[in-house]
């Protein structure tokens, strides 16, 4: 496959960002999109050169020039767009989080493999450098027996709408599902869980909250129902445990960044650390990450497949890499985050199984 075709469907914010980024990558063309707004659709096409535009995705999924979708709707609506556009035939690149329940990512995953098609879900963090260099060392066993992970995510008052960017609709569990830990929680439980090798959960503690004040006319316009700092304890097979903290919104300073830690040494991925023991000296490392990049890129070993998420779509569609385990990774990022919720809801720790069990689907009908 020398090109891909792909089709966009929904063109607010995220899909617009998708589709500037696709005009930058020589292999990637869009050729058709699909949104209920036709005239935003068509000024969007008009802007990009794209030739097509529809405002029922259906008829761009009907096509059989299309390589790949890209599904860049509210979370709610990832779930039946992404079935239908695979079992039209067509690989799926999906926004994050998978989708708005452990059920409906669960659908869609067996979806992909019943199907045969591809489904990538867009989890930018897998392709920072810090992440990069972190699964270098933990590869190569530097950081031992990883017994505990930590996964943070900070804004100060950073809540979609209320405080002033975005639309009401992140910050209402109709269209959502959730608020800091969909938005912003799934990048950096995410990248945790990656690095970990895709460890089995098997309980979750939680709590959820929204305390801070609020514009009130704001407030009343969005109905903000979702929380605006999500805080949780994981425990997987094996022994390993992980807390979480995310906030759009709290009165504190910067977080340290994510970290993890093993018997052998310890990395913060922001700003990137290693720690260790040697010599009976404790060692503080700090990584060159720009001179790890130029070296990859002069060795040419990935053809730039992974520098950013949907480069490496296109490169696996064209069979030059094998895709990463987006879809996986994501879906059991959504069972943490809604054992966080599950937990919260019934003032105790859950099982996985138990959250698997009670999950239920919110997509939104079509």
């Amino acid at each position: 496959m020398s090109e891909v075709r792909i089709g966009v469907i929904g063109v607010g914010i995220i899909g617009k960002s998708h589709i500037r980024r696709y005009a930058e990558i020589p292999d990637a063309k869009v050729v058709a999109v699909a949104d209920i707004n036709e005239p935003e659709a068509r000024r969007v096409a008009e802007e990009y050169g794209i030739p097509d535009v529809t405002t029922d995705f259906r008829t761009l999924l009907s096509r059989d020039d299309i390589d790949a979708v890209d599904v860049c709707l509210h979370n709610n609506f990832h779930a039946p767009v992404t079935i239908a556009a695979l079992e039209a035939g067509k690989h799926v690149y999906c926004e994050k989080p998978i989708a708005g329940s452990y059920a409906d990512g669960a659908a869609m995953v067996e979806a992909a493999k019943r199907t045969g098609k591809m489904l990538h879900i867009q989890i930018a963090t897998l392709y920072r450098p810090e992440v990069r260099a972190a699964k270098t060392i933990i590869d190569g066993d530097g950081l031992g027996r990883i017994y505990h992970a930590r996964s943070t995510g900070w804004r100060r008052r950073g809540r979609p709408f209320v405080d002033g960017y975005g639309t009401a609709s992140f910050v209402k569990k109709s269209v959502a599902g959730g608020g800091a830990l969909y938005d912003m929680g799934v990048y950096h439980i995410a990248e945790l869980v990656y690095l970990l090798n895709l460890p089995k959960v098997e309980r979750v503690s939680g709590k959820v909250y929204q305390e801070m004040d609020m514009d009130e006319e704001r407030r009343a316009e969005s109905g903000f129902d979702v929380e605006e700092l999500g805080v949780g304890l994981v425990r997987f097979e094996g022994g390993l445990t992980m807390d979480i903290i995310e906030a759009w919104s709290v009165h504190m300073n910067k977080f340290e960044g994510s970290s993890l830690m093993g018997s052998k040494g310890g990395i913060r991925l922001d700003p990137f650390n290693y720690f260790t023991t040697s010599w009976d000296l404790d060692i503080d490392a700090s990584i060159n990450l720009e001179a790890m990049q130029t070296r990859l890129r002069r060795l040419n070993r990935d053809k730039g497949a992974y520098s950013d998420s949907q480069s490496h779509w296109v490169a696996a569609l064209q069979g030059q890499v094998p895709l990463l385990p987006t879809a996986e990774v994501a879906l059991r990022t959504m069972l943490i985050q809604e054992g966080i919720y599950m937990s919260d809801r019934l003032d105790r720790e859950v099982g996985a199984d138990e959250v698997i069990a009670n999950s239920v689907s919110t997509a939104g009908s079509l």
